[in-house]
């Protein structure tokens, strides 16, 4: 018999919305618009080294160990560095992030499947709360360019949580502000370190949304699943 839930936690940023793509994109669009070629000849140097530092940069705040103000900086100092003959100022570091969050927050792209599942969710009764480390001034307006901005009952942001999952604090806040019964709620999430670690950690039952299955959950969870929609034969 499936269990009963009445409230569903659910990642936002590659579990629902194409985030990688979508700024794939808008990273394409910054570089010409910022005409970044006079200093990279191979765009794919930068477009690299931005990877990387983002992965690492994103990992360490996810933890605490640094500040969303390093974070927006850092992120483009090291890849344009490379390029520059001198590193670039803060305030062109953060020039150029507010141009990129611009370009970010116009993609529509969902991950396949998510518009249909949402669909269903809502038209089934549940409470939809998105949880999310993303920035606020970022998140609404993806949001409404994807057009699930009506779906959600609550939108809970770790700015607003004062810390990011998968700390208790985030989720003890996430309770707060949902009044989401812990017995009945479901996480959803791609990430098994920040949404599905966190979660187990306060007791929830969780729903790994597992997009690259090379290998399976590194720990036991409620349930595993590899396609959004197979999340529609579970709930």
């Amino acid at each position: 018999m499936k269990k009963i839930y009445t409230d569903l936690f659910i990642d936002f940023d590659d579990t629902l919305y194409d985030t990688h793509s979508n700024a794939v994109i808008a990273l394409r669009e910054l570089f010409e618009a910022m005409d970044f070629g006079r200093w990279f000849a191979d765009p794919e140097v930068f477009y690299t080294e931005y990877w990387n530092t983002n992965i690492d940069l994103w990992g360490r705040y996810s933890k605490g160990e640094i500040t969303r103000d390093y974070l927006i900086v850092e992120r483009f100092r090291r890849p344009l560095s490379i390029g520059m003959d001198t590193a670039p100022t803060e305030a062109y570091c953060r020039e150029v992030g507010d141009r990129f969050l611009d370009f970010c927050a116009t993609k529509p792209g969902l991950i396949e499947g998510a518009r249909e599942l949402m669909d269903y969710l809502r038209g089934k009764g549940y409470r939809l709360h998105m949880c999310s480390n993303g920035f606020h001034e970022v998140q609404y307006r993806k949001l409404r360019a994807c057009g699930l901005d009506q779906h959600f009952t609550t939108i809970i942001l770790s700015e607003n949580a004062g810390a990011n999952k998968p700390s208790a604090q985030y989720f003890d806040y996430a309770f707060k502000v949902s009044a989401a019964p812990k017995e009945t709620t479901l996480m959803i999430g791609d990430n098994f370190q920040t949404d599905i670690l966190g979660a187990k950690q306060v007791g929830l039952d969780t729903a790994f949304f597992n997009r690259f299955p090379e290998y399976p959950a590194p720990e036991a969870v409620t349930y595993e699943v590899t396609a959004l929609r197979q999340l529609m034969d579970i709930l």
